[in-house]
């Protein structure tokens, strides 16, 4: 079974010393997952177990596993392999959306070009060099090539070196993003909200009451589900809680997995709530989605100039060649004007709806977790409750009675000497 790479990023990120509970907060897992993913991981890596006075599991790595299994597996060594590939190939597909918009604009704008001074030519061979002339001004071709000359003076120096600093996107990424966008922003929801909730139970020494966790979860259910805490089931099957009933009838939960630690560490900071984040129109700057829109209008206007000129089957004969070609292509041009400007409109418009439906779970927890902020007696009565049950196990290598990177004789030797005995 190949390992678990978020198991194996939870690993490296606590220092290659960790309990089940420990990687389960960490990434996000529930807690058979992260067992398995732990066993799997100290049998293919070389890992060690430790077990503590109390029965307490800690599994310790090496600081190379990685190198480990990247000569034990070939899976690994081609999923490696395959993501460096695919970072090329996606931004070669990024970049190809306005490459093909610069060539649409060029392909149209020298193919109206040939046309009209064909007619020209054919109408008024005297004035065609004038009227020739008068074509390439009216169908000016803006000089694009100078948003990517890295030598360009237009803007200040100052300004350049901030936009370096920032790491703005190129012209080529900025149309893929007005395009498209950037990605889900809560690709991640799930994984953060079960981060979230584990942390808040370790924040409490492994008890809480479900007001404690409600500011993290959605959809509570009808109000007699609410008043009976169902919704808390699912993080107990998560993280194999146990309820607890107070003599007032109140319920309150503790986990005792996550009550054991391989390591004192800082805790970090827990937001209150679960905050879902908006959906963005495009990372780009404004600037560069105001040149991104203008084109795709000047590629659509053109492409309707176009589409009238080559009506008149005649001028297109009489040139033949590239605008034969373009006639042959037009429907493609057409087509990929109009969407080049339809796609990011309806975007726009759906994206209003989606972060309204955002803006609204993110309120209806904030009210969760104000709360929590000025409790009643009920609620202060349930958490006083819960910190009944509160501990935490911190696994040190003083209470050890057997640890695996050993054999079990040279472990009681060790022992006896540092009792005394």
């Amino acid at each position: 079974m190949t390992p678990n790479p978020n198991v194996m990023q939870a690993v490296e990120k606590l220092g290659y010393r960790v309990t089940v509970g420990d990687v389960a907060t960490q990434a996000g897992l529930n807690l058979a997952e992260a067992n398995q993913g732990l066993l799997a991981l100290a049998t293919d890596a070389g890992g060690h177990l430790q077990v503590a006075e109390t029965g307490d599991i800690v599994y310790l790595f090496p600081r190379n596993f990685r190198d480990i299994l990247r000569n034990k597996y070939f899976q690994l060594r081609l999923q490696e392999w395959w993501q460096k590939v695919w970072k090329v190939i996606f931004y070669l597909i990024r970049i190809s959306f306005g490459a093909f918009l610069i060539a649409s604009i060029a392909l149209i704008t020298i193919t109206i070009i040939l046309i009209i001074t064909a007619m020209n030519s054919s109408n008024d061979n005297d004035n065609r060099n004038n009227n020739s002339s008068g074509s390439w001004g009216f169908f000016y071709i803006p000089d694009l090539f100078w948003y990517f000359n890295p030598s360009y003076e237009t803007y200040p120096e100052q300004r350049r070196r901030n936009r370096q600093q920032k790491g703005q996107m190129n012209f080529f990424e900025a149309v893929f993003s007005f395009l498209f966008g950037d990605g889900n922003p809560n690709a991640r929801l799930e994984e953060r909200r079960w981060q979230e909730i584990a942390a808040v139970i370790r924040s409490n020494q492994g008890a809480v009451t479900a007001e404690q966790i409600s500011p993290y979860l959605d959809n509570l259910g009808a109000s007699y589900q609410q008043e009976y805490e169902d919704y808390m089931l699912p993080v107990l099957l998560k993280f194999n809680g146990q309820p607890k009933v107070s003599p007032e009838g109140q319920i309150v939960y503790y986990f005792p997995e996550l009550q054991v630690k391989a390591s004192n560490q800082r805790q970090e900071f827990i937001s209150p709530y679960l905050e879902e984040l908006p959906w963005r129109f495009s990372a780009a700057d404004s600037g560069q989605i105001t040149l991104s829109g203008g084109l795709g209008v000047v590629n659509l206007v053109g492409a309707l100039i176009l589409g009238s000129l080559l009506r008149d089957g005649t001028v297109a004969a009489q040139v033949g060649g590239l605008v034969a070609f373009v006639q042959g292509i037009y429907w493609i041009l057409l087509v990929y004007g109009i969407g080049f400007l339809a796609i990011p409109l309806i975007r726009y418009f759906w994206l209003q709806g989606r972060n309204r439906k955002i803006a609204s779970r993110n309120s209806d927890r904030i009210a969760r977790a104000r709360i929590l902020e000025a409790p009643n007696t009920d609620l202060q009565q349930k958490i006083a409750y819960a910190r009944q049950f509160a501990t935490e196990t911190v696994i040190t290598n003083e209470n050890l009675v057997y640890t695996s990177e050993t054999d079990l004789l040279e472990q009681e030797v060790q022992r006896r000497l540092g009792t005394g005995e």
